[in-house]
């Protein structure tokens, strides 16, 4: 059994008092949206509003912050998909620490920017592997050589505890405790450092984490019984897509967590539903990573009681545009309201007008048409991407495929297929 390395209430309380001055309370804000879809009182802790855009500074400078002169003068080294870089990076620039930041290739643009902005001349940004853990690596090798030391984003005691300020900052704000706290889950940093606290404060707290489906490393690690690697790892959710979950972070998860039962995921797709939502009705940019704990409200993964009081921690607001197609299509293909087929066309005039006018309904669009003609063939394939008005309207297209003369094959979600249009 893995033993948890002991982090108390008392460290959060520390960790508090190192932050007092570098940081103002992140914002705690009812949200209307959710209070009318759950028949809660539901509240938004806004991380995503803090210097570097998420809570990861918290950890970050509780950490660096009691590095002895020696230690900083060696300086420090670390690797993120991003947020805890730019925590990392402000507090070096702030306490003048010399950092090496190791980023998958699949940081997003934004992310690597904002690194080196808030970095300033403290901070040197490697590019190194295509997940986390890859850079992860790289981190490790480097702190190994040169004596650095490593700042973990979540896999560290002093972490954890800078981590659980964020539910010390909730109670105060609120004035009390709320009936339900929803955490997004990476490695599990701030799900730790918020049981942590909770439980020795205020245990009657139902704290429920929430990791993305496709990389559900928590989980994977409760059922086994200790950390294990996830054997496929969906990059999309890049803030909480860990393959491992932490050594130090899995104890306290499992002793604090009532049998795992607090434990849920949701979709990559209810995800980018619920960015959209965030944007469009609420006016908050999100990452993925951040409109995890909305999800799950949002998608009705949770039920809440009518009436309680629940806070959902926003953990991160670092998204680069450039993500809002790939966002707007998974949100799409989730509702049901974006379908793939492959359809095999008679290589002959009027074919592809005999499939708009017999196949497709009056509210429905074409969204991509791939065809290659071969001349030595009757027939000719093409892969077709319709978006319907309404979701319900698939099974009367299915129908009219059914009877149409073309030879159709629906691309469904889980195909291999998917991954060259997502």
């Amino acid at each position: 059994m893995t033993t948890a390395i002991s982090v108390t209430a008392n460290d959060v309380d520390e960790a508090a008092a190192r932050l007092r001055g570098l940081i103002s309370p992140s914002p705690l804000e009812p949200n209307a949206r959710l209070t009318a879809l759950t028949g809660a009182h539901v509240w938004l802790k806004r991380e995503d509003l803090l210097p570097v855009r998420s809570y990861k500074l918290r950890g970050a400078y509780n950490l660096i912050s009691q590095l002895d002169a020696a230690a900083r003068a060696a300086g420090v080294v670390c690797a993120s998909a991003g947020n805890h870089a730019q925590g990392v990076a402000y507090a070096c620039a702030r306490l003048g620490v010399e950092a090496r930041v190791y980023l998958p290739r699949t940081t997003p643009r934004q992310k690597r920017d904002r690194v080196a902005y808030l970095g300033g001349d403290m901070v040197a940004v490697r590019v190194i592997g295509d997940t986390y853990d890859e850079a992860a690596a790289a981190a490790l090798r480097d702190a190994e050589d040169t004596g650095a030391t490593l700042v973990p984003p979540f896999d560290h005691p002093r972490t954890v505890a800078g981590q659980g300020t964020v539910i010390r900052e909730v109670l105060t704000q609120l004035g009390k405790a709320p009936d339900v706290l929803i955490v997004p889950v990476g490695g599990g940093g701030l799900l730790a450092g918020s049981l942590t606290w909770l439980r020795e404060r205020h245990p009657g707290v139902h704290v429920i984490g929430v990791e993305p489906a496709g990389a559900a490393s928590m989980a994977a690690a409760l059922a086994a019984g200790h950390p294990v690697d996830l054997e496929t790892l969906d990059p999309f959710v890049d803030g909480a897509a860990v393959r491992k979950a932490g050594a130090i972070t899995f104890p306290i998860v499992r002793d604090h967590l009532a049998d795992g039962a607090g434990l849920i995921s949701v979709s990559e797709g209810a995800v980018c539903v619920e960015m959209l939502q965030l944007y469009q009705s609420d006016g908050i940019i999100a990452e993925p990573a951040g409109a995890l704990a909305t999800a799950v409200l949002s998608d009705h993964v949770l039920q809440v009681p009518r009436g309680a009081t629940v806070v959902c921690l926003l953990s991160g607001g670092n998204n680069d545009v450039s993500r809002y197609a790939e966002v707007v299509e998974r949100a799409l293909v989730h509702e049901g309201r974006k379908h793939y087929f492959l359809v095999d066309f008679p290589q002959e005039p009027g074919a592809l007008r005999r499939f708009l006018d017999d196949v497709l309904g009056p509210d429905d669009d074409i969204t991509l048409f791939e065809y290659t003609k071969r001349n030595n063939r009757e027939t000719g394939p093409a892969l077709v991407g319709i978006e319907l008005g309404h979701p319900e309207d698939l099974g009367a297209l299915l129908e009219r495929m059914r009877q149409a003369p073309p030879q159709i094959e629906q691309v469904p979600p889980d195909s291999p297929l998917f991954r060259f249009l997502l």
